[in-house]
């Protein structure tokens, strides 16, 4: 049974979808007596919650005018934080335990304050997910302001550091049209329209500070290849030696794409076959994402660095499960 105050929010929960419950039915969907459950009524009364009551064979329970939840003390690094926490979280399941996540996502943003609420959902809607990532590395009040601009159509100004070209690490001031976040491993990335160049680039927001609006809006245009995840990846490619995985996985085409096929590219060979190819910076993330399969599949090519992974790995994997492994992979 969940403790009293944990259990005292999740009835405010159900009785904040404004429907009549029976006492019998709000009882058991909180696993609790009817008695408990009066006596949680009445703490949410004392709480100023004004939840209505009958009584008889059809008497229930029903929150009235004015009873919604009061906002939730934080501030804007910790809504950023709990957004890209629970973002995360949600990406990496899948069923119910997602839709549990995004459930709660959705509870937390609508007791955020009105300002924080705007910039969390502006977060949570320009964000393209990796099924690698973990912490960013950037500020929340950057991410914030970033991902407001983007859902407002806004010009951006900031400074970024050269990565490379005639003055590597030299900062640069920059004017663009932003339009996507992509998270990739451990970096955040912005997808944006460089004014000052005339083209689409990629900036790797640690490398970014002092963002600003202009309050200079745009229309839209057209992230080439319509897909801003894919962009960023083949960036990466160009500028960064990848490992590369090619391999054929004896799984439906449709099941492997639902998985992992916004991050390699799937072509189905029929007969319940499928070949994946994907690039990546660490050989850990393609051989993470085969392992999300959970289906057997052959190499056809490989990078040095994937086969040694592979190869360390298996020995590690059936050393632990007490099975001989040989070094080799033929």
């Amino acid at each position: 049974m969940a403790n009293t105050s944990s259990r005292t929010l999740r009835l405010l929960s159900l009785l904040q979808t404004h429907r009549f419950w029976p006492g019998p039915e709000l009882a058991d969907r909180l696993e609790v007596s009817e008695r408990t459950l009066r006596r949680d009524v009445d703490r949410l009364r004392e709480l100023g919650y004004p939840v209505k009551s009958s009584r008889g064979t059809d008497g229930g329970y029903q929150l009235g005018a004015g009873g919604s939840m009061p906002p939730l003390v934080v501030d804007e690094e910790e809504a950023i934080a709990m957004v890209v926490a629970l973002g995360q979280t949600a990406a990496a399941q899948s069923g119910a335990l997602s839709d549990a996540t995004l459930s709660a996502l959705s509870k937390v943003m609508q007791v955020l304050p009105a300002r924080l609420r705007r910039r969390a959902e502006a977060l949570h809607a320009v964000t393209v997910d990796s099924p690698f990532g973990s912490a960013p590395e950037v500020e929340a009040s950057v991410l914030g302001l970033i991902a407001q601009a983007i859902r407002d159509c806004e010009r951006i100004r900031f400074s970024y550091t050269a990565r490379g070209g005639s003055a590597p690490g030299e900062l640069v001031r920059r004017y663009a049209e932003p339009h996507q976040l992509v998270r990739v491993a451990r970096r955040w990335y912005l997808v944006a329209y460089d004014l000052d160049r005339g083209d689409w680039r990629s900036f790797r927001l640690d490398r970014l500070t002092d963002p600003a609006g202009s309050r200079s809006l745009f229309r839209r245009r057209e992230v080439p290849g319509g897909d801003a995840a894919a962009y960023v990846r083949r960036g990466l490619s160009e500028r960064d030696a990848e490992h590369r995985l090619v391999a054929v996985v004896t799984a439906p085409a449709a099941e492997v794409e639902a998985k992992i096929g916004r991050w390699v590219e799937v072509t189905d060979l029929g007969d319940g076959r499928c070949r994946v190819r994907g690039e990546a910076q660490h050989a850990g993330y393609l051989l993470h994402g085969m392992g999300v399969l959970d289906a057997p599949f052959a190499i056809e090519e490989a990078s040095p660095g994937v086969r040694e992974m592979i190869a360390s790995w298996g020995m590690r994997f059936a050393a632990a499960a007490g099975i001989s492994a040989s070094p080799g992979l033929g």
